[in-house]
């Protein structure tokens, strides 16, 4: 069989949003897969079969069975790929949201001792570390680590333990009531719901917006969040430019230095040192084709279907002036994903991010809602039986080691809670700034 015909073929336009998230979807997923960039009317119909570049039916993905969707959304796609089953069970042990290091971890500790187990992602596994195209400084790989492979070894050693994932869902829960909670799984397509008697949150942060004008309409056509590792090969001779200061930053410019002509690290700080891993700058430093700008952002995005120019302020002098590119990769800063939190009426700091344990004790007002005598456990929230894992607590250390040491610490106290019995379980529930006593006969 022909190699192209035994991957998953996509046809799309360079400035097509739809291909861009289906391209990071299957790189992500390692589903093998070949990108064909359509450039002219004669190549849409030749190739995919569309009448032209502005064919409402781009992209069109072809299976290696020879099944075609045109203009799929990454939900059919992953449903053709077997990536959409359903939960087995109506009730679980623990179920943990967000499939980065820190629920892969807990995950992997909670399945392995016996725990029926529940892992939902609302995208695809490995979270924001999902997208480094190189993790080098996580114990155990001397040779580093794509963040895309080690999630997927995670992931396997959950299953291979009898763990349950389900990504590209949507979880929406509820507070807690005699110990369990309720939660309604949407994957786009249905809404399912499950009962938990125990959760943990690892949702993580998402990358920082930049708030400029065009920013929504210029997203997957040439301005990404993250690494993208998917788009690296296609920036072949072109000048790439890499926003932040990070490891996530610096790993990025280190990985399209490779591919690209040049390579333009965009750090709004006066310095490398305090944010990134000496290892990291002092590769970047030696690079040949990665210039790097301190004291610099990104104050402008220019172009039509797809972004062409950017206008860059050096902060010091004041002065701005535009520079061409089609490649603008965001990878600074964090917002937490924790808007379920506020939903639930969980504790959180004025940044966002999920308060627990001593964290609990030592903010006025963040347990006037506390149902039980006990203190919160370490990871913990300020309701009983739900714990908080990763970059989305707060007081986190942003590292990959670290938050697959905080899952795996948040599956002991899970176990801890699970063990009380009738004790653990909460007696009243939090309403607004009250505490409601569960009534005779409430259920889920």
């Amino acid at each position: 069989m022909d190699e192209n015909t035994s991957q998953v073929r996509l046809f799309g336009t360079p400035w097509s949003r739809a291909a861009h998230a289906l391209r990071d979807f299957l790189h992500r997923t390692r589903t093998p897969y070949c990108w064909l960039e359509l450039r002219s009317n004669s190549q849409a119909w030749d190739l995919a079969g569309v009448a032209g570049l502005d064919d409402p039916r781009l992209p069109v993905c072809i299976f290696p069975s020879g099944e075609r969707l045109e203009n799929p959304t990454v939900q059919q796609v992953s449903k053709k790929l077997g990536w959409l089953p359903a939960p087995t069970r109506r009730e679980y042990d623990v179920c943990i949201y967000g499939a980065g290091p820190a629920g892969l971890s807990a995950a992997v500790y909670a399945a392995s001792e016996g725990l029926k187990t529940l892992l939902v992602e609302r995208y695809t596994v490995g979270g924001q570390a999902g997208s480094s195209a190189r993790i080098e400084n996580y114990l155990g790989f001397p040779e580093g680590i794509s963040g895309v492979e080690l999630a997927e070894r995670a992931r396997q050693q959950a299953c291979k333990f009898g763990a349950e994932l389900l990504i590209l869902h949507e979880g929406i829960p509820s507070p807690f009531v005699t110990g369990k909670t309720a939660c309604y799984l949407d994957d786009g397509l249905k809404i399912t719901s499950i009962v938990a008697r125990t959760a943990i949150y690892a949702t993580g942060v998402a990358y920082r917006r930049l708030e400029l004008e065009g920013e929504k309409r210029f997203f997957g056509a040439g301005l990404c969040y993250g690494a993208g590792p998917s788009e690296a090969a296609l920036t072949e001779g072109q000048h790439v430019f890499v926003l932040g200061g990070g490891n996530s930053a610096g790993q990025a410019a280190l990985h399209f230095c490779r591919f690209a002509a040049e390579v333009t690290l965009v750090v709004r700080g006066a310095s490398l040192a305090e944010s990134m891993s000496d290892y990291l700058l002092q590769r970047l430093t030696k690079s040949c084709n990665v210039n790097i700008l301190l004291q610099t952002e990104v104050v402008g995005l220019h172009g039509g279907r797809a972004l062409s120019a950017i206008t860059l302020r050096d902060k010091a002098a004041g002065r701005e002036w535009e520079v061409k590119s089609t490649r603008v990769f965001v990878c600074f800063g964090g917002e937490p994903n924790s808007q379920w939190a506020a939903d639930l009426g969980i504790a959180r700091d004025p940044g966002g991010y999920i308060l627990t344990g001593p964290d609990l004790l030592e903010r006025k007002g963040a347990l006037q809602c506390w149902p039980l005598e006990r203190i919160p456990y370490y990871l913990e929230t300020s309701i009983p039986g739900i714990f908080a894992a990763g970059d989305v607590r707060a007081g986190s250390i942003k590292r990959v080691a670290s938050a697959v040491g905080e899952g795996a610490m948040a599956v002991t106290f899970a176990h801890r809670y699970l063990a009380l019995g009738n004790e653990g379980m909460v007696s009243a529930v939090p309403v607004g700034n009250a505490v409601v006593p569960l009534r005779a006969g409430m259920a889920l």
